[in-house]
């Protein structure tokens, strides 16, 4: 690919303030995208925002929380008047809590399922209309290899990313004929946040390291190239697919 495929295009990314989000976000700047980035974490989103600029691309910052209807709406609107368009949506943001079912308020499960589905309803709701037209469009959905298998204590994340799937199989369908793709990327054991307190006890850690066949944590840089290659041109037949990257676990 030329190393500035996507210039002067326009990529909305939420959870944009670290780990996988802050990987493709740097990903597709240095090919020239301009940045719009979301998240509720001003002082760690600006550190996005500034290793952007280092690449040479525009970047700027739009706090909200992409589970208020309100606050995407507000999202949608300063980022239309900035740019005045969107290319490409990358629906990143989300959580875990990692628990019994029986031990689940409704309000965390809740939680769980508005950050990590119905928020990619509402930017899609916002920000499709202005995709349309243009002849190209990416989204992206963050889904997870828990999309694809489960382990105890995953119940809500699991229940979130399995219907994510379903939504970016039914959306690619509705957005084909508008030349906008629609994928999910599965990421398995990456070294982000996320994952910190699996990493940081010797024995859990230990556990998931076996069952991945490369035998190590995934780099979110990584990641950050396979959805970079998602947004170009050159992935223009690919849509309503899901990539899962997770070092071989589903193989196993």
């Amino acid at each position: 690919m030329s190393e500035r495929i996507l210039e002067g295009r326009v990529a909305v990314i939420t959870g944009a303030s670290r780990g996988l989000g802050r990987a493709m976000a740097l990903s597709l700047a240095g090919a020239g995208a301009k940045l719009a980035l979301v998240a509720r974490d001003a002082a760690k989103l600006e550190e996005t925002a500034a290793a952007a600029r280092a690449l040479n691309a525009e970047a700027s910052v739009f706090l909200a929380d992409v589970t208020s209807e309100a606050q995407v709406r507000e999202a949608e609107k300063q980022i239309v008047a900035q740019y005045g368009e969107c290319n490409i949506l990358i629906n990143n943001a989300g959580i875990n809590i990692r628990k019994k079912i029986t031990d689940f308020t409704l309000e965390e499960w809740s939680r769980v399922l508005d950050s990590n589905l119905t928020s990619v309803f509402l930017m899609c709701r916002s920000f499709v209309p202005h995709m349309r037209g243009k002849g190209y469009g990416r989204i992206l959905n963050m889904t997870s290899i828990m999309s694809h298998v489960s382990l105890p204590e995953r119940t809500a994340y699991s229940a979130s990313k399995t219907a994510l799937l379903g939504v970016t199989r039914a959306l690619a369908l509705e957005l084909a004929p508008d030349a906008i793709t629609v994928n999910g990327i599965s990421p398995g054991p990456f070294g982000t946040e996320m994952n910190a307190p699996l990493m940081q006890n010797a024995e859990l850690n230990a556990q998931f390291v076996s069952k991945i066949p490369l035998g190590r944590w995934g780099k979110v840089e990584e990641v950050g190239q396979l959805a970079l290659y998602l947004c170009s041109p050159d992935a223009g037949f690919i849509t309503g697919t899901d990539i899962l990257i997770d070092g071989g676990w589903c193989a196993a």
